[in-house]
């Protein structure tokens, strides 16, 4: 009896890790097709063929992606990682739905083809000198009002 419920538990273990396997695999894939629609949609924002409400979706979702400010903090617990889950990805979705088709996979290949790290340093440093922009503007607004 023991024996069989050791078989049993044994074999139900096993299945349990074989799937948690197929799900991290589906993740780890699923991150870097992520990954590369972000840099395919990076070059869409600087093509001219690539109609201008794409562009302006796909230049939102790229300086959310690239930004250190959330919409949410990620330190509050769930909420924080949260809204990275859900508007990353709706609003990779809807960019790509409104780029075309062929020229999406011109920029995918492209993007697979570009050295790594290329767009991190550009975007992070755009980020920044954005931020800095508005947090002036909003620093000499305030100023304004108050005097």
């Amino acid at each position: 009896m023991l024996r069989h419920w050791l078989d049993v538990t044994k074999n139900a273990w096993g299945a349990i890790a074989r799937r948690w396997d197929r799900i991290v695999a589906g993740l780890v894939f699923w991150a870097r097709a992520l990954k590369c629609d972000v840099g395919a949609l990076n070059l869409a924002c600087r093509d001219p063929r690539v109609p201008w409400p794409a562009k302006a979706v796909a230049l939102c979702v790229v300086v959310y992606f690239l930004s250190p400010i959330d919409l949410i903090p990620d330190f509050i617990p769930v909420l924080g990682y949260l809204d990275d889950l859900i508007v990353l990805p709706l609003g990779i979705a809807l960019a790509i739905r409104l780029v075309p088709p062929p020229l999406m996979a011109e920029f995918r290949a492209r993007a697979e083809a570009v050295v790594p790290g290329r767009f991190a340093m550009a975007g992070a440093i755009a980020v920044v000198a954005i931020w800095l922009v508005v947090a002036a503007w909003l620093f000499f607004l305030i100023r304004r009002l108050l005097q």
